[in-house]
């Protein structure tokens, strides 16, 4: 039968990123997709025009059903909104025992705030000891742990101290190096494994942490073990950054139409 996978996070639009990029993400990789909407947005590749958080209430119901009557193999969180919508999420989570993924969206590739420091704290407190693995980028790092990763050491550092929170494995992306742009792995007792891939010099980057995300979480639903999944997932990543096409007027989204390998 084939797995399933499930999304929590908010709604773009144009396509590019959130639940409609994890979807499109998830059906790529053969797992069956079912999602749970947080704020739904005006936006396109060019600019955010308006967020609307919805009602914590409503989030906990479409939750609910989904755990209820076809509860996933594995899950992952993209942008949330507010403290109430992260509260009632780690609540209702509670129990669980499938791998969860938490992309810690704060801000869009357009520069919009999409969590303020309430929401942050939070997420800190609440979200992140419930994670199987969090995803920051270099910004979600800093906000998070106040520690800039723009190395190898800086990244271990800032994965230690997410570990601290009790996440117990933090992948640290995005570091670039050269012609590299890679990330850093970190799990209990200290052990660091690093995924490398070229850096593709281009603006088509819009949705590329939640597809990124979206692709650990489908790996894991398929059953492969936490290394494997990122290691695939970062292949899946840089083929669709390198094979993007031109998408509207702003910052391109990334494709989801590329192999699995």
């Amino acid at each position: 039968m084939i797995p399933v996978a499930l999304t929590i996070a908010g709604s773009d639009p144009s396509g590019g990123a959130g639940i409609q990029a994890d979807l499109k993400t998830f059906q790529q990789h053969n797992v069956y997709g079912t999602s749970v909407l947080t704020m739904l947005t005006a936006q396109n590749t060019q600019r955010v025009d308006a967020v609307e958080v919805l009602d914590p209430a409503f989030v906990k119901r479409q939750l609910e059903a989904v755990l209820d009557d076809v509860p996933p193999a594995a899950a992952k969180t993209g942008a949330l909104g507010n403290a109430a919508v992260i509260e009632t999420l780690a609540a209702t989570l509670e129990g669980t025992n499938f791998p969860l993924v938490v992309d810690p969206v704060i801000v869009s590739k357009h520069g919009e705030t999409l969590m303020d420091d309430e929401g942050i704290k939070a997420l800190r407190e609440h979200l992140l000891p419930r994670a199987t693995l969090v995803t920051p980028n270099r910004y979600e790092t800093k906000a998070l742990v106040g520690i800039d990763a723009v190395d190898e050491a800086s990244a271990e550092q800032a994965a230690a101290a997410f570990g601290e929170l009790g996440c117990p494995h933090v992948l640290v992306k995005g570091l670039r190096r050269e012609s590299l742009i890679w990330d850093v792995l970190w799990s209990p007792g200290g052990d660091i494994e690093r995924y490398e891939g070229p850096l593709i010099k281009t603006e088509r980057l819009h949705g590329s942490g939640c597809v990124f995300s979206a692709a650990i979480c489908a790996e894991l639903a398929l059953g492969k073990v936490l290394d494997e999944a990122v290691a695939a997932a970062r292949r899946f990543i840089t083929l669709a950054i390198s094979e993007a096409p031109r998408r509207g007027k702003g910052i391109c989204p990334v494709t989801t139409h590329v192999a699995v390998v």
